[in-house]
């Protein structure tokens, strides 16, 4: 008697351009055991999708509108505990690529190899395996070794989750108002984080919060 045949992957993929959706896409659903059940433009329609949905692997970008792919890996990890997660980005970076770990993602993938790469990282991060690209595991080595040598810690966070958020949002150009609704807290509380940013980070106005967000990767110049 054959075994019943093991369903494939469901698989959210989240991007802000829908060429390089199409483009993964061709390449998943080439795949029999990977299948794409959902798409998203950026990070909160990447949650609302995983909620309805319920994939089995979230692929998210980074740099995107509203939530970034950080910022919806980390709330998509509290959510959905059991959701895998990897990142598609084009930044070979090592601040991006250790905030992906921190996050809960289980793999950092270049679009650049992703014809090469992806397929592999989506059936390694299934099987529980994390999948590193070569340049990623030179710099992960690299900073162990330097803060054993140190006896350093991983340096903490300079801002909470909620004020990474809220920091994004000003810098996109979003009012108090549309914050508080887009985060379902109020104005208030947007304000007070928004003050707390300012004191936290020694920045004046929007603009300088702008700039601040584009050096740390949650918007693009």
């Amino acid at each position: 008697m054959t075994a019943p045949a093991t369903p494939p992957t469901r698989i959210l993929l989240a991007d802000d351009h829908a060429l390089v959706r199409r483009g993964v896409r061709l390449i998943l659903d080439g795949e029999a055991d990977l299948t794409v059940v959902a798409e998203a433009a950026d990070g909160a329609e990447a949650i609302e999708q995983a909620r309805a949905t319920r994939p089995d692997l979230a692929i998210l970008d980074i740099a995107m509108p509203r939530l970034t792919g950080l910022q919806a890996a980390r709330e998509l990890s509290r959510q959905q505990p059991d959701l895998r997660i990897l990142i598609l980005t084009m930044y070979d970076n090592e601040q991006f690529f250790f905030e992906s770990l921190r996050v809960g993602a289980s793999g950092y993938v270049l679009k650049s190899v992703a014809d090469r790469d992806l397929v592999e990282a989506c059936r390694a991060a299934m099987r529980g395996e994390p999948f590193l690209y070569p340049g990623a595991v030179t710099a992960l080595i690299r900073s162990y070794l330097e803060r054993a040598a140190s006896g350093d810690s991983i340096p903490a966070r300079a801002i909470t989750d909620r004020e990474e958020e809220i920091l994004k949002l000003v810098a996109e150009g979003y009012s108090s108002k549309q914050i508080a609704e887009l985060l379902f807290i109020s104005v208030k509380t947007v304000e007070r984080h928004r003050a707390n940013l300012l004191a936290k980070l020694g920045l004046r106005d929007r603009l300088e919060l702008a700039r601040y967000a584009i050096r740390a990767g949650l918007i693009e110049p």
